[in-house]
């Protein structure tokens, strides 16, 4: 078994059919929607804990932690316009596979692909530094003992 997925993707997009590549999209739009609401989940996370801070350094970490969960929801939001308009794109290629430019296509799925990949990725660290920082803070500001009150 070939363990390489940048090869599987490329043998996959000369030998998949249209609405393998179509179906393959919705999936990644899906998951884009629930990364989206997901990063909304940990804005109102950032949010609930933020008001609590009193140390001027919490406040300066927790402020740069808002900013990246902003830029990622501004990506994953960037990501569902792209890959709605490519899933469009592709239903056409399903529809009628003689239209469109062929090539064109592929490159942008490909594209697309290494992207999301790069979008998850950064999804993730930040989904943990959210977890980290969050469990840092509760103690270093005595939060629990609200929190719990």
């Amino acid at each position: 078994m070939n363990d390489n997925k940048k090869t599987d993707g490329a043998n996959f997009l000369s030998n998949g059919s249209w609405y393998q590549m179509y179906m393959l999209s919705k999936y990644w739009k899906s998951d884009l929607e629930f990364y989206r609401d997901d990063l909304h989940f940990l804005h109102l996370l950032i949010d609930k804990y933020f008001i609590w801070i009193v140390k001027p350094e919490n406040l300066k970490i927790v402020e740069e932690l808002k900013n990246k969960v902003a830029h990622l929801n501004l990506k994953s939001k960037d990501l569902i316009v792209k890959m709605s308009k490519h899933t469009i794109q592709l239903g056409y290629m399903v529809d009628s596979p003689n239209n469109g430019s062929i090539k064109t296509i592929k490159t942008e799925h490909e594209d697309l692909e290494q992207e999301i990949a790069e979008f998850v990725a950064m999804f993730r660290e930040n989904r943990k530094e959210v977890f980290s920082i969050t469990e840092y803070i509760i103690d270093s500001e005595k939060l629990a003992s609200i929190i719990n009150a």
